[in-house]
């Protein structure tokens, strides 16, 4: 069966199911989240998506992103995802959420509504190389001075939501 995400409207509340790739390729409104984890420096664990993704194929992004399933709490699929793709678990929180949308070369579009999770953790991920291809910790400062510098090396989803959640995550 091929993976769903949760349609919602534009006060996330659900709307219906859709299989993930329709939802892209039709730019559908759906639920999402994106984790983010620093460790006790106060630096942000990174991911380079690995390079067989159907979108942003070894690109930098925050720790993990991905979409809740239907009747999943947004801290659940926070943790679950953070597990299967960095192989850990932490406590983390919501910080707070907004919508974006962030279309690709592939013809693909990022419409989410982004559950945004903070957390904190100091060891070493054992990365699932299906997900991922390697990780890297960096402050928020150099985080912000690479991208403007290198922003093809980011994805466009990272690239809105750093900039969207810049304050909070200094504050987080």
């Amino acid at each position: 069966m091929e993976e769903q995400v949760v349609l919602v409207d534009e006060n996330d509340n659900p709307v219906g199911l859709m299989e993930k790739i329709e939802a892209h390729e039709k730019a559908v409104l759906h639920r999402a989240f994106s984790v983010f984890i620093f460790n006790e420096k106060g630096e942000l664990m990174l991911q380079q998506r690995a390079a067989h993704k159907y979108h942003s194929p070894l690109l930098w992004t925050n720790t993990c992103c991905s979409h809740q399933r239907d009747g999943e709490s947004n801290l659940d699929a926070g943790r679950r995802r953070l597990q299967e793709e960095m192989g850990f678990v932490t406590d983390i929180k919501e910080i707070f959420s907004f919508i974006y949308k962030a279309p690709f070369d592939n013809g693909l579009t990022e419409h989410e509504f982004d559950h945004v999770m903070v957390g904190k953790f100091d060891g070493k991920p054992e990365i699932n190389k299906e997900e991922v291809e390697a990780y890297k910790w960096m402050t928020l400062e150099e985080v912000k001075l690479d991208i403007e510098k290198n922003p093809k090396e980011y994805t466009e989803w990272f690239k809105i939501i750093f900039d969207k959640s810049y304050e909070k995550l200094t504050n987080a």
